[in-house]
């Protein structure tokens, strides 16, 4: 397994269903994960889910600049750092974003986010 293939492949997962439609992204987390989302925690898949469908943006565009990763521990996770900007749509100047995330492996051999951090980045 190549972790920096295996964290494209998330990221352009993620942000792809992210801008489509925000309520798919509940099978990516589970009842022990946490989004801390501009310094607000949040636990569990339907909370996340929740927090992100009620973001006061319908439509929006992802552009990633970067992708870091690292093996994290012993249990195989990875540790993926995303930087980039987020465009809303009516919005003349895209918002600069950075969002960590910890991935864990599942049984079945795939990934969920068992720890997800995002904050604005404000020059």
């Amino acid at each position: 397994m190549d972790p920096d293939a295996v964290a494209k492949a998330f990221v352009e997962h993620y942000y792809t269903t992210f801008d489509m439609d925000r309520s798919g992204l509940a099978n990516l987390y589970q009842d022990t994960s946490m989004l801390t989302f501009e310094g607000q925690k949040i636990q569990g898949s339907t909370n996340i889910v929740s927090k992100l469908v009620s973001l006061p943006f319908t439509q929006c565009k992802h552009t990633i600049t970067t992708v870091d990763c690292q093996p994290s521990g012993p249990a195989a996770g990875m540790l993926v750092f995303v930087s980039g900007t987020l465009q809303l749509v009516g919005e003349q100047h895209g918002l600069k974003f950075s969002q960590m995330f910890h991935l864990m492996p599942t049984p079945q051999g795939s990934f969920y986010v068992f720890n997800d951090i995002f904050r604005l980045n404000y020059a």
